[in-house]
């Protein structure tokens, strides 16, 4: 009998835990990132042709996404506190944003900016996503790389024909973060990011490598808006 009162204690806090974990997935929005060229799933070390006729592989692919906003069919809005993620190409968990935000409302649209703001990177040591050693913080001078593109490319007459692009800059005329709008359709929240778009008016012979803040990485990095859409499916709200 003890222990058929022990099996039954056991069974009451795997249930209990269970209902507790489906309803906090329940309770949480989240943002889905696909990392894609053109419209299939981005592999590091693939070969890819650009628009350009570059022939090319990613070795590195990582961003941030901060100051997360949605905005309600009702006109209110929820901002998301402390929203710094880096999304990493080599962390799949990176590319699921949980926002704790049970609500029912119709979400009109989506804000948020690729990259770190200038108050934020001359805040000194940080931790998370932030951390420096996470590889996308320059310096106290230069902040945060807003996004980081590594690969090779046999365009690229460079030492083992490697292409680099590290967009960032958090002063002004040198301002290089960027903020995006999009319309859910669907009240979708999966956001489709195509790599293919950042290559598109790149010809890797001329450029390739951008390394510090100046007017060519703000050319740059107003080609990264492009790279993100929504993907065309169903609401996801787990």
């Amino acid at each position: 009998m003890m222990m058929n009162n022990k099996l039954y204690f056991s069974a009451l806090c795997i249930l209990i835990f269970s209902m507790g974990f489906t309803q906090e997935k329940k309770d949480s929005l989240l943002v889905r990132l696909n990392l894609n060229f053109r419209d299939k799933p981005l592999e590091l070390n693939k070969k890819y042709i650009s628009e350009s006729k570059d022939t090319l592989q990613i070795d590195v692919f990582r961003f941030y996404i901060s100051n997360i906003k949605l905005q309600f069919s009702d006109e209110s809005t929820y901002s998301e506190e402390n929203s710094y993620h880096l999304i990493d190409i080599e962390n799949p968990n990176s590319l699921r944003i949980p926002i704790q935000k049970n609500s029912e409302k119709v979400i009109k649209k989506v804000v948020f900016s690729i990259g770190v703001d200038s108050l934020t990177s001359v805040s000194g040591a940080m931790s998370g996503d932030l951390d420096p050693t996470k590889g996308m913080y320059w310096a106290w001078q230069s902040g945060f790389i807003n996004m980081k593109i590594e690969g090779k490319s046999s365009s690229c007459k460079t030492r083992k024909n490697a292409f680099q692009f590290h967009i960032g800059g958090y002063l002004k005329p040198n301002y290089a973060i960027r903020t995006i709008e999009l319309k859910p359709i669907n009240s979708n929240l999966e956001i489709n990011v195509d790599i293919a778009q950042f290559f598109k008016n790149i010809q890797l012979s001329e450029i390739n490598s951008i390394m510090i803040p100046g007017t060519k990485a703000m050319e740059i990095a107003d080609e990264t808006v492009k790279m993100f859409t929504f993907k065309n499916n169903n609401f996801i709200n787990e």
